[in-house]
């Protein structure tokens, strides 16, 4: 019997393991947003979810501006035991030299090259200091990142997920920009919506959540390394007309010039939206690119990248335009309705 595909899956998957498909599927990282009473349990289904649905290794983090940089490598190392390092079955002066170098750097250090766990769901990331950010965004940028007191190395499969309390338009305080654009989507989870997992054991919910709404699930599906690698291979044949490719780039356009739009539409978040797009059509059991596919695109991808425009940062000033009246015209604009408005283009035929 042949293993069901990504797109046979799908309908048997909660919205955040789609998620979390999604950015394992593209190798990215994720932004995850919801309530502040929900943080916790959004924290534990993502992990739950890591565990049984793609059988990842994780770790959950509690971040606070007192996180220290030796607390935070501590919490991601993978620290089941490692195998001892063997001489090399071959004569070659080449792989000797390679051995006595990590010998030398075990002997010195008391450890070798270490690895993170596969996936790392930290909260309240961005209330941690600016620091910290940065050595993360080296980590998932590079895969590798080394100090004077630690060599860390990512696996195969690493998946880091920032999950955050979103209590207005815009994530306050914001997360560091640099990192922020290389988030490949950004996903608001409604406590409302349910926590399929999390239901199994109505005691793991936090006090207030009600798992009443829920259909329990009697079987969870799998998704395993070699399901997620021809995910991944099966966009490399995505088709897209050149109607649907200047489709996406006119959207990118319009966000640009968009009044309300300061920055944020970079051409990082570009790659993002194209590959985003890409992998949406296999899920939906396509080898083509729709217009609908680019449009549910567009608001995974640029949601959380968009910076509000000010008023007086409004181009129109420089014409004589007055600030009170341009205040007026973007006091209630927010992402979602700037997407909106943006999204009404014209979709080709």
């Amino acid at each position: 019997m042949e293993p069901l595909s990504i797109a046979d899956l799908a309908p048997e998957l909660s919205s955040l393991e789609v998620a979390l498909l999604l950015s394992l599927g593209a190798h990215e990282h994720c932004l995850i947003e919801t309530t502040e009473d929900a943080i916790n349990d959004v924290a534990k289904e993502l992990a739950l979810i890591s565990s049984n649905t793609f059988d990842l290794s994780y770790t959950i983090l509690n971040c606070s501006p007192a996180t220290s940089l030796d607390s935070f490598y501590k919490e991601i190392l993978d620290t089941r035991s490692h195998p001892p390092l063997t001489p090399p079955p071959t004569d070659s002066l080449i792989d000797l030299s390679r051995f006595q170098t990590a010998q030398e750097s075990i002997n010195r250090n008391g450890s070798s090259d270490q690895t993170t766990l596969n996936v790392v769901i930290a909260k309240n990331f961005n209330h941690v200091n600016d620091y910290i950010q940065l050595q993360t965004l080296e980590l998932i940028r590079s895969r590798k990142l080394t100090t004077q007191s630690i060599s860390l190395t990512t696996p195969e499969q690493f998946l880091f997920i920032s999950v955050v309390a979103r209590n207005s338009d815009q994530l306050h305080p914001r997360l560091n920009p640099h990192l922020n654009d290389h988030l490949f989507i950004s996903h608001f989870h409604d406590p409302n919506d349910g926590f399929a997992y999390l239901e199994e054991g109505n005691d793991w919910l936090s006090d207030g959540q009600s798992g009443s709404s829920i259909v329990h699930k009697k079987k969870y599906p799998k998704v395993n390394a070699e399901a997620l690698a021809s995910f991944s291979n099966e966009t490399k044949s995505i088709n897209i007309n050149a109607e649907v490719s200047r489709y996406i780039q006119d959207i990118v356009m319009f966000l640009r010039l968009n009044r309300a739009v300061a920055g944020g539409i970079t051409s990082k978040a570009n790659g993002h939206f194209q590959k985003f797009s890409r992998l949406l059509a296999p899920l939906h059991g396509l080898d083509f690119l729709t217009p609908s596919l680019v449009k549910l695109a567009a608001r995974k991808v640029f949601r959380h990248r968009i910076i509000l425009a000010k008023p007086e940062d409004d181009r129109s000033l420089q014409y004589g335009s007055d600030i009170k009246a341009v205040a007026r015209v973007l006091k209630h604009v927010t992402p979602d309705s700037i997407l909106d408005e943006v999204l009404e283009l014209e979709v080709p035929l």
